[in-house]
């Protein structure tokens, strides 16, 4: 098909026409701003003219007045200072009522008083409308709420001199009944006042709860009151008129209807029996039932609020009833069963937004028993934390007697069911997912990541139902050890199926049936569990050498397994990290078992960082090997920790590390930082050994080993003149150079300062004359470090010699003349640092 015109002639055209249609809209925006200026009140001079030139160039037609233009209406005063005025007004009223009834009262007669106190109320009554007819409406208010005051100083007054025997809140009961239909007749009579209304709508919160409280009804009754206000509320709130009407029957409801479910659940709670919660549970579930009715009437988010209110109270009323019929144990999961009831609102014909609410109502119901259910799981998973100070002290009788006594079990019956209750729910919702969201669509549509989360939720809890079903039946301790590690056999499937599915691309929990796939959520759910699982087992076996072996072995060779069986390379990471962990664990038993100090153990732990180098070298690249040597180096560290008190054993154990960190360094990927760190360990192992023998003339060890490793650092750089000065010479001169400065700085003799304050020389100047950053640093340091050495007795000399004040001084000066010249040191550094860049 062709265009006509061409493609770009028309889109040339359209931008001609957006840039005209831009160049317009910028001329009328402009021609607005000058109009609304134009017609804003200008201050003008006594003898000013009343009107100015016009414009140029702004539309006005030759020869049109410029007075002829669109007037507008004289300025009246802002608002804002009305309403100032007006309130002040009113306050001021307001107090000189109350003054005079409380101060000027008892000067009157009856009479007098009758006849003051009912002019002004009727006068102010009245006066509103007069001002209503004159359109005066604010001023209206203001009276208004004048009136209100002084009915209220009416009612006062009555009851101090026409009824002063009467009972206070009876009387306060009536006369909030009698205000109440007062000013809502007032309000409906003059329907451009806001105030009347609403404040019949706050005096009707008082008639029923202050006679119910002034007749000594019990709380029970109070409760009906309560709600029977809260009724009215909603219904003046649904069909009241006047925003003010609505929010102050809307705060009403949520008040009394709050107060009435409280003392309905309060009721309920203590109840002896089935029978004494009838009468709160008949409360509780009127109150559902005129939730449900306003939530059925209302926007969508009132509706909800409504509907999970309905739930939370119909749960309350049943299982109320329910819960004082069976012991105390078991009142939890009697509430729980009623909040999964509230799941069955799904095939009843009920408001999307209102049926939503009692489903949050549901989901609030569980969390609240799963709140009560899971502390008991984590006293269960933490508790073997106390055997690590009595390790191998004797196997317990059962379960319990590893855990401690932190948590009263003989109550905690109900909370292995409790767990059952909602991991079958959530096993159920993941196993039939698809027709679960087929009747679930007229309420909600939950997303592809609920079944994911079901199906994590369903494994979590149900590993938690079969921990703590164990510590309240209180097995015997050999059962408990086997039963952590085969659910932790049974974690690791679950993770290794699932993260094998994934990678293979066969579906996810997500999007199809539980044979096509385990989905992410429960794969990661199911290696936090059993890596949780495992610490709380190895924690768990430590009370018995045996049970210590046998679970940490099986654990090592599970995770191994799991590491070699799964392709994603997370979990395989994690499996592989964890497997090195129980393998170090189980070489510091072997440790203990053979009756080594610490210091001796230490040779023993390198075991498995040497297996993590081997497995290193087999694995090269793979993104796993990583992890692994680094947990092997951990391992290591902890054998430099326990042989850190014995000299000898901490010299054997560095040099150790030294050749593993050189075997490691064997492999170009791990060559730049094994190989420094090889270098390193030997040479603090020569060190820790020279110190350990108590050798006053370390040269004499150290130079043997400089003479040839500077030979090799020169063949080297012959070889290859790009490689580091560092690589070539640095160990060797940290060989003998760094052990020497150590000996010096406690040598009282002048020799050995002079001969290392040389040979650092010369090295610096070796360093400074072929570019050689390594000589010429670890050469400088030396020789300053030897430097201050020698001078640092002169020092204190003068120090001590000089005024206290001298110091400072100087140091004062010398910040301020390195704030002066800060730039030019800088760039002098950054000089200073590409020269040493450009040394190898």
């Amino acid at each position: 098909m062709e265009h006509v015109p061409p493609p770009a002639e028309e889109l040339a055209l359209l931008d001609r026409e957006l840039a005209q249609l831009d160049a317009r809209r910028a001329h009328l925006l402009t021609r607005r701003a000058w109009l609304v200026s134009a017609l804003q009140p200008q201050p003008q001079a006594p003898n000013a003219p009343r009107w100015g030139t016009p414009p140029v160039g702004h539309g006005w037609a030759p020869g049109q007045p410029w007075g002829s233009g669109p007037r507008t209406a004289k300025p009246s005063a802002p608002r804002s200072a009305q309403n100032v005025l007006l309130t002040l007004g009113g306050l001021l009223l307001t107090v000189a009522a109350v003054a005079f009834t409380l101060v000027s009262w008892g000067s009157m007669g009856i009479g007098g008083r009758s006849a003051v106190l009912a002019l002004v109320t009727l006068a102010a009554l009245a006066a509103p409308a007069v001002l209503l007819r004159r359109k005066l409406a604010a001023t209206a208010e203001a009276l208004a709420a004048l009136a209100l005051v002084l009915t209220l100083l009416d009612v006062y007054a009555i009851h101090a001199v026409a009824a002063p025997d009467a009972d206070g809140l009876t009387f306060t009961a009536v006369a909030s009944a009698v205000l109440a239909a007062l000013w809502a007749a007032y309000g409906l009579a003059l329907g451009k006042l806001h105030l009347p209304l609403p404040a019949a709508v706050f005096f009707v919160q008082w008639p029923l709860l202050l006679g119910a409280w002034a007749a000594g009804a019990p709380a029970i009754v109070v409760g009906w009151a309560l709600l029977v206000t809260a009724v009215v509320d909603g219904a003046i709130a649904l069909w009241g008129k006047g925003l003010g009407v609505r929010v102050t029957a809307g705060t009403g409801l949520a008040v009394m209807g709050s107060a009435a479910l409280l003392v309905g659940l309060g009721e309920s709670l203590t109840a002896g029996g089935p029978l004494g919660a009838l009468l709160p549970g008949t409360l509780l579930l009127t109150a559902a039932v005129a939730a449900l009715a306003g939530a059925w009437r209302t926007p969508d988010g009132y509706a909800q609020v409504g509907g999970a209110v309905a739930g939370l109270a119909a749960v309350a009323a049943v299982g109320g009833v329910l819960r004082a019929a069976v012991p105390g144990t078991w009142q939890v999961p009697v509430y729980l069963l009623c909040g999964l009831a509230l799941l069955f609102v799904v095939r009843v014909r009920l408001p999307r937004s209102a049926g939503r609410g009692v489903l949050l109502a549901a989901g609030a119901v569980v969390a609240g028993a799963l709140v009560w259910a899971l502390p008991p799981v984590a006293a269960v998973l933490l508790g073997p934390v106390q055997l690590v100070a009595e390790v191998w002290a004797g196997a317990p009788d059962g379960f319990r007697g590893a855990l401690g006594a932190s948590m009263p079990w003989s109550e905690m019956v109900a909370a292995p069911v409790v767990l059952a209750v909602v991991a079958g729910g959530l096993g159920a919702a993941f196993r039939w997912w698809p027709a679960l969201v087929r009747v679930a669509a007229p309420l909600i549509t939950p997303g592809a990541k609920g079944r994911g989360a079901a199906g994590a939720g369903a494994l979590g809890l149900g590993w938690g139902t079969l921990l703590l079903a164990a510590a309240t039946l209180d097995v015997p301790y050999p059962v408990a050890v086997a039963l952590e590690t085969v659910l932790v056999a049974g974690l690791l499937a679950v993770a290794v199926r699932g993260a094998d599915r994934g990678a293979g691309g066969a579906g996810s929990a997500e999007g199809a049936g539980p044979s096509g796939g385990i989905g992410a959520a429960v794969r990661v759910s199911a290696l936090v569990g059993a890596v949780g699982g495992a610490v709380s087992a190895g924690l768990l076996s430590l009370a018995s050498e045996a049970a210590t072996y046998a679970v940490f072995g099986a654990l090592a060779l599970l995770f191994t397994g799991a590491a070699l069986r799964t392709r994603a390379v997370v979990e395989q990471a994690v499996l592989a990290v964890a497997a090195v962990v129980w393998g170090t664990v189980l070489t510091g038993c072997a440790a203990r078992s053979l009756g080594l100090a610490p210091h001796e153990a230490a040779p023993l732990l390198l075991v498995v960082p040497a297996v993590t180098v081997g497995l290193g070298a087999r694995l090269r690249r793979h993104p796993v090997a990583l992890p692994v040597e680094l947990t092997g180096a951990l391992g290591a560290l902890v054998a430099v920790g326990l042989a850190v008190g014995r000299a000898p054993f901490l010299a054997l154990v560095l040099a150790l590390c030294g050749v593993l960190a050189a075997g490691a360094a064997v492999r170009p990927e791990r060559r730049p930082v094994a190989g420094y760190l090889a270098a390193v360990l030997f040479v603090a192992a020569t060190w820790v050994r020279l110190a350990a023998s108590e050798v006053s003339v370390p040269e004499a060890y150290t130079l043997p080993v400089t003479v040839p490793a500077l030979v090799v650092g020169v063949l080297r750089r012959r070889k290859d003149p790009g490689a580091s000065s560092w690589t070539a010479y640095g160990p060797g001169l940290a060989a003998t150079l760094l052990p020497s400065l150590a000996v010096a700085w406690t040598d009282p003799d002048w020799l050995r300062p002079l001969l290392l304050g040389v040979a650092a020389l010369v090295i610096t100047l070796l360093g400074a004359k072929y570019r050689l950053q390594a000589l010429l640093l670890l050469g400088g340091a030396v020789l300053a470090l030897d430097t201050l050495h020698e001078l640092a007795p002169y020092v204190v000399q003068v120090a001590g010699a000089l005024p206290r004040w001298l110091p400072p001084a100087l140091a004062g000066l010398l910040l301020l003349a390195v704030g002066a010249t800060y730039e030019q040191r800088l760039r002098e550094a950054r000089r200073l640092k590409d020269v040493l860049g450009r040394m190898r």
